[in-house]
């Protein structure tokens, strides 16, 4: 391929990922990065206008981009105990899906993580939400693979405050990060979030006035105070190349004989706004349900500090009561992991 073509392959993805990401002033942004004229920049907007990969909206200085979807579905549903997801798959998204892979519009990998990921939430809103509706939504483009189930039952984070007593439903998004979580043991394993939040690549979860969202590693806890959310909803996207494949994501978490036996908790969910974690009881609701596991990797990422109370919690008692429990800090700032080292040394 000559190298002028090679170039503008380049200039295209980088496009279409600047896009993706909503970047604004795209076509400056193309010119400092591969050093050409905004004229040059904007040819290359304007090519993939014509072949209806990027639509534009708005007058030259203002204008804005979007990636023009291949594929935009709705689908609504009545919700009772009678409906089951791999019907629901098999009906509605399968032959989406299945025309998707036949086209190379997506690989393997992304069609199987999708099957996984939806029939694991839909499940949820049969079996948790107590929803009378649903809405999935199916929406592909020239980057991406989006779906969303919504529904406008009691909302999750409630439903897993009420059913373990919890004192906010902020706690509720902590319980779910950590995997192993369900209201129905006997029926459920509660590992349908944990894994398939793994298998995306972004997936997030509003409710009310809160939204968990998991990017790639990063987890974050958002209030939306100014625009509460009735009932559920849950989206999740991939890139339609993905290389990420099912087993692998399992084999992360699983022992030998394939149990889930690792989990990896970020330690930040368990900070709310303007606190520090100081105290015993912040530790203990962060390690609860923790002994389920046999290695905890404790994510402490965008955690500056951490005081020596809450560090004995963890670090000396859990450890003294769980001695089959191994607990590995992760992403430690310097006075975390200075915090950590010296419970650790007074304990040995």
């Amino acid at each position: 391929m000559p190298t002028t073509r090679k170039k503008s392959v380049k200039i295209r993805n980088y496009i279409l990922d600047q896009i993706d990401s909503g970047q604004s002033r795209v076509a400056q942004t193309v010119s400092e990065k591969f050093g050409i004229s905004t004229q040059a920049a904007n040819r290359h907007l304007n090519h993939l206008i014509e072949e209806n990969l990027i639509i534009a909206t708005g007058r030259t200085r203002n204008r804005k981009y979007e990636l023009k979807a291949i594929h935009d579905e709705q689908f609504n549903f009545e919700i009772n105990r009678d409906l089951k997801e791999d019907l629901i798959w098999r009906k509605h998204i399968n032959p989406i899906f299945s025309g998707l892979l036949d086209k190379k519009l997506i690989n393997k990998n992304v069609f199987d993580i999708c099957h996984y990921g939806f029939t694991e939430m839909f499940n949820n809103v049969i079996d948790h939400s107590k929803s009378s509706s649903g809405i999935v939504r199916v929406l592909v483009n020239v980057r991406k693979v989006e779906l969303s189930v919504l529904d406008d039952g009691i909302g999750i984070f409630k439903n897993l405050q009420d059913h373990f007593n919890l004192e906010d439903e902020r706690h509720a998004i902590l319980e779910l990060a950590k995997g192993k979580v369900t209201t129905a043991p006997d029926e459920h394993t509660g590992e349908g979030i944990f894994f398939t939040s793994r298998m995306l690549d972004r997936f997030s979860i509003t409710s009310n006035l809160l939204s968990y969202i998991r990017s790639k590693k990063n987890d974050w806890l958002i209030n939306n105070h100014d625009d509460p959310f009735r009932g559920t909803g849950i989206t999740m996207s991939i890139s339609n190349k993905s290389k990420r494949n099912m087993r692998q994501v399992f084999r992360e978490y699983e022992d030998d004989d394939y149990g889930f036996t690792k989990t990896i908790v970020p330690v930040e969910l368990a900070q709310f706004e303007g606190e520090k974690l100081i105290s015993r009881s912040q530790a203990k609701r962060l390690l609860s349900g923790l002994n389920r596991f046999k290695v905890v990797m404790l994510d402490f990422k965008g955690v500056k500090f951490i005081g020596r109370a809450f560090t004995d919690e963890i670090f000396r008692v859990f450890k003294i009561e769980h001695p089959d429990v191994e607990l590995v800090p992760v992403n430690m700032s310097l006075n975390v992991e200075r915090s950590i080292s010296s419970v650790i040394q007074i304990s040995a």
